[in-house]
């Protein structure tokens, strides 16, 4: 079955960095964009950044370019979200976001999620 499973997350003061990671199975995972949301406590989930399965195209949220980079690792079903210059607002559980094509639908799997505090 296709898991997403979350990792790197912690505590960071502020301008400090962290990379999160998500190793993906059950599915071509070279064949798929994959993203990376976050959830701040009483705010809505919103998406951080996405890459193209070869990783060609990544786009950013306006709140993250130029501080996060997302990158993959095809070889190993990996992918990565490098944060730099980290600030409190960026305070949330992060998730990694997959839509697979299991015969002729497309479903939504989400990792468990790894939470992220930025605080001094």
């Amino acid at each position: 079955q296709v898991q997403l499973v979350e990792s790197g997350g912690g505590l960071v003061q502020p301008g400090g960095s962290l990379r999160l990671s998500c190793a993906a199975s059950g599915f071509a995972f070279s064949s798929y964009a994959m993203n990376w949301y976050r959830q701040a406590p009483g705010k809505e989930r919103e998406l951080v950044a996405t890459i193209a399965p070869t990783g060609g195209t990544r786009i950013y949220a306006d709140s993250v370019k130029g501080r996060f980079t997302i990158s993959r690792d095809n070889a190993v079903n990996t992918f990565y979200l490098q944060m730099n210059s980290l600030k409190p607002e960026d305070t949330a559980v992060y998730y990694c976001f997959a839509k697979v094509l299991r015969g002729i639908r497309l479903y939504d799997y989400w990792g468990q999620g790894t939470q992220v505090t930025v605080s001094s």
